[in-house]
């Protein structure tokens, strides 16, 4: 059937998830709203299938996009190289320690550069092809404009140390395709190289990649800690370095694999108006702004080339599974290195797009440890990106079930006493209720939603049955009741 080990491209990793029965694939969508649309209803289902939509409307045949590659656990650990039969459960139990265990391992896997690759199949120079000759979608129906940047991966590195950083930023047609302009948050670490270049050089060099390994979104589209290289990272999930090609025009680094890439350079005055785009937190991006703007000195691609769409939206979307997932694991990862003990789980719920809204178990053993945990999280580098709300709970409650985390703060929550806010940290541009103008600040809450430390010994008991009892009923009446719970 295939292997984990068989993958080494998108290709490779569409023809297994075909195998598994996990791709449905649409034929005749236009790329105007009708793939943002139907992907958007995809995402709804339960356990989605990925889509592949072919025969776009003003395109041949061949020329695809694929949404929701990850937006179940068994494509999500098939992605990680975690297994093909992985539930939700499962995913979250291999992924334990993984994240910590890749960081530290990531400078064993350099990159490998190597004279060619099938990204090189054709290369054009500006003004011999444009991005407009691949099917980008207009997504959402308020959008500004055509997105070829959402399941990207743009490639900046540090003029310092030369190390490199990807990031899964949103990329706008630009100029009848012939530049795209790319909107890096502030805080991020590719805006930071960007802004040292410009200090040093007055322009810096960017590369990006619009169809790979879904892999290379998942480090490109999560926080992997500062000073490691995303595409080492990916190195250490893969157990073998990532093969790159560099860059005719910057020397940067660009997948060997890659589908599509583009290089150029950003310069401090060459901006467009950018936007707006729904984004992730379920609205339009405010209005439009000037964002800095590529034009395109080099396109690769392969033939019939095929785009990582990752269009995001009010959850689910198309990677807020993937996310909550790898946020989950990080920031318990993370958490547990701190030190705190009595860590029994972390959840970045979907509903918060994997960043809003964290529940936190731990097994309470000592009076403050819940305001701790709760503090600690709040600002963990993997957890602070416009974090919301931060809700601790004891370890009788799954932090995974919504439903349990807010019966527990509507019994153990005491509004005021257990509710601390936190001012003026980090925030984001996309953030609904920030305005215009003003630095894009947010205020967390950290709810203590334990049972209070002083009242553990007689705090009322829960109203529900034993594990064992329930493990009765479940083997006399297994028909009837599922077999499992």
């Amino acid at each position: 059937m295939g292997s984990l080990d068989d993958i080494n491209d998108l290709r490779g990793w569409l023809e297994l998830a075909e195998k598994l029965g996990e791709v449905r694939t649409i034929t005749g969508a236009h790329w105007d709203k009708e793939i943002g649309a139907a992907s958007e209803v995809n995402y709804k289902r339960p356990s989605p299938p990925a889509l592949l939509f072919d025969d776009i409307v003003g395109y041949g045949t061949g020329q695809r996009v694929l949404t929701a590659s990850m937006a179940n656990a068994r494509r999500l650990g098939m992605t990680l190289r975690l297994g093909t039969d992985l539930d939700d459960r499962g995913l979250v139990e291999a992924l334990r320690t993984r994240p910590g265990e890749w960081a530290a391992n990531a400078s064993r896997y350099p990159v490998r550069v190597v004279e060619t690759g099938p990204v090189r199949e054709n290369v054009f120079a500006a003004g011999e092809a444009g991005l407009l000759d691949f099917p980008v979608p207009q997504w959402h129906e308020g959008d500004g404009g055509r997105y070829i940047g959402t399941g990207c991966a743009v490639f900046t590195t540090d003029p310092e140390t030369g190390v490199l950083n990807a990031g899964a930023y949103r990329m706008q047609v630009q100029n009848d395709g012939r530049a795209a302009s790319i909107n890096i948050e502030a805080g991020k670490h590719g805006a930071a190289h960007v802004r040292e270049w410009f200090k040093r050089e007055g322009r810096a060099p960017v590369t990006a990649s619009l169809g790979h390994d879904p892999l290379l979104l998942v480090v490109a589209g999560t926080e992997v800690p500062g000073g490691v290289s995303e595409l080492e990272y990916a190195g250490a999930v893969l157990g073998r370095p990532v093969e790159v090609i560099l860059g005719e025009v910057t020397g940067l680094p660009i997948p060997a694999t890659a589908e599509i890439a583009v290089e150029g350079w950003l310069y401090p005055d060459r901006k467009e108006q950018e936007g707006p785009f729904g984004e992730w937190t379920g609205y339009y991006s405010g209005g439009t702004e000037a964002v800095l703007t590529m034009d395109i000195e080099r396109i690769y691609h392969r033939d019939n080339p095929i785009q990582l769409g990752a269009p995001p939206g009010k959850p689910p979307h198309d990677y807020s599974y993937m996310r909550s997932v790898m946020k989950s694991a990080m920031i318990q990862d993370a958490l547990i290195r701190t030190g705190l003990p009595g860590v029994e789980g972390v959840w970045a719920h979907e509903a918060g797009g994997g960043r809003q809204l964290l529940a936190v178990a731990i097994n309470q053993q000592y009076a403050g440890h819940a305001r701790q945990a709760g503090y600690l999280t709040s600002q963990l580098p993997a957890a602070a990106y416009m974090n919301k709300f931060v809700v601790v709970v004891d370890a009788d409650v799954d932090p995974r079930s919504l439903n349990d985390v807010v019966w527990a703060m509507c019994t153990r929550t005491d509004p005021a006493e257990d509710i601390e806010t936190m001012r003026q940290t980090w925030g984001s541009r996309v953030d609904p209720l920030r305005e215009k103008g003003v630095p894009p600040f947010n205020t967390r809450a950290v709810i203590d939603a334990c049972r209070p430390y002083t009242r553990l010994a007689d705090f009322p008991k829960v109203a529900e049955a034993s594990r064992e009892l329930i493990d009765q009923v479940l083997r006399r009446w297994p028909d009837v009741l599922g077999g499992s719970w």
